[in-house]
């Protein structure tokens, strides 16, 4: 009862909590301060209860009854640097820090079957401007905020191999704002949705140095409902912004994970890993309105890679020391970027350490991004290059955009 009681604290903490972050593309890979520290390489590992969101199959390597929980808080900035009729603008994302929480318990039933439950963030989007900024007709402010809870079974079919299937039950708020030409008024839209997929791991522990991970999520489609809301002096005397009910569909990627770490000593291990994202299920993301209007945003996403390497070492029993690179590959098409996403491909150094006393576990991380530029000479997308807007743009870019994360988690082994 005592484990159920620290399990079910920890999922209302992230129920509550649960916002949105950067990532290439809008996929989120923070999903525990250990994993953070080894740059996600935990699919090849998976020595621990987070392995459910990294490779579930990993789980029969863990006995008893063990949870975790914990905070990853995401500071990203950047600059867009656009040419105008007026003259070059630029102009700086608002501070933000944004959150990014997790919870995992696993249970032991018997010598070959392992119950986990995951409740994470695996997709998450934030940027704000000033709302007056020279892009206001394409975005001023975007939140997209996802949670998803994934109850999982890992059968460990011998002493060598585990597999694993699981449930992703994913709910999805998106808010966007930007600024309409008639009149400057606000336009903003809220929309909420649930969407259903399936996690599947398989984990092969091939001896005391070597093991494989490989992981796959499914792709999972939302369809979400909300309003459009147009505010302004004049908005309810005009026909066509008037508020209205709105809905829209989206499909988000599946991924596919493979992890192949390296333990030569007890205190030493390595892993390197990549990650495919199938970002080219991406299309489009168009809103429709019960009165009739539309808004139509093409997307035409290209696939992406992620390829991943990490060292971890214990100098003292309860004590552990990491470090880890990724490099993430571009998924935008310029011919459609926006103001909503300004990443296309990404570099990250990470650091971590964690502790251990008795049954406590304390992990920390850090992590540093370097986002590439988005280039707008050629977009056209609405609101940014469209003829006849006060702005004026007529191209551009990003530059300068970082992202700095700390996370912290908890875990306690009963």
């Amino acid at each position: 009862m005592k484990a159920l009681r620290v399990v079910g604290l920890w999922v209302a903490l992230v129920l509550g909590v649960a916002s949105s972050a950067m990532a290439e593309g809008f996929a989120l890979t923070e999903w525990s301060a250990r994993g953070l520290g080894l740059a996600s390489g935990m699919v090849g590992r998976a020595d621990d209860v987070s392995a459910i969101a990294y490779n579930a199959a990993g789980i029969t390597q863990l006995p008893g009854v063990q949870v975790m929980g914990g905070m990853a808080l995401v500071a990203p900035m950047g600059t867009l640097s656009l040419d105008t009729a007026h003259g070059k603008q630029e102009t700086t994302t608002k501070p933000a820090v944004w959150a990014a929480p997790h919870a995992y318990a696993s249970w032991q039933l018997n010598d070959s079957l392992w119950l986990g439950l995951g409740v994470f963030s695996r997709f998450g989007l934030g940027n704000s401007y000033d709302q007056n900024w020279t892009g206001r007709y394409n975005l001023y402010s975007v939140n997209l905020q996802t949670i998803s809870a994934v109850p999982t079974l890992a059968w460990k079919i011998n002493d060598i191999l585990s597999v694993s299937a699981g449930l992703e039950i994913m709910n999805v708020n998106l808010t966007t704002e930007q600024k309409a030409p008639i009149l400057d008024h606000d336009a903003e839209v809220q929309a909420s949705g649930w969407g259903v997929g399936g996690h599947f791991g398989l984990h092969a522990r091939l001896n005391d140095q070597w093991s494989v991970g490989l992981a796959y999520k499914t792709q999972v489609t939302v369809n979400a409902y909300g309003d459009a809301k147009f505010d302004g002096p004049y908005a309810g005397k005009l026909q066509k912004v008037t508020n209205s009910d709105a809905h829209s569909t989206v499909q988000l990627p599946d991924s596919l994970a493979l992890g192949v770490a390296y333990k030569p000593l007890d205190n030493l291990s390595f892993e390197v890993g990549a990650v495919w994202t199938r970002w080219s299920t991406y299309n489009s993301l168009n809103i429709y309105m019960d009165n009739g209007n539309q808004s139509i945003s093409h997307k035409n996403w290209q696939d992406g890679w992620n390829f991943n390497a990490s060292v971890e070492y214990k100098p003292l029993d309860w004590w552990s020391l990491r470090a880890g690179f990724w490099y993430e590959t571009p998924v935008i098409n310029e011919d459609h970027s926006d103001f909503m996403v300004p990443s296309n491909g990404r570099t990250a150094l990470t650091l971590g350490t964690g502790v251990e006393w008795n049954d406590f576990t304390i992990d920390f991380a850090y992590c540093h991004m370097w986002i590439n530029p988005t280039n707008y000479d050629d977009t056209d997308a609405s609101g940014i290059r469209t003829p006849g807007l006060a702005s004026g743009i007529t191209g551009g870019n990003s530059k300068d955009t970082v992202a700095n994360i700390y996370m912290l988690s908890f875990g306690y082994k009963f």
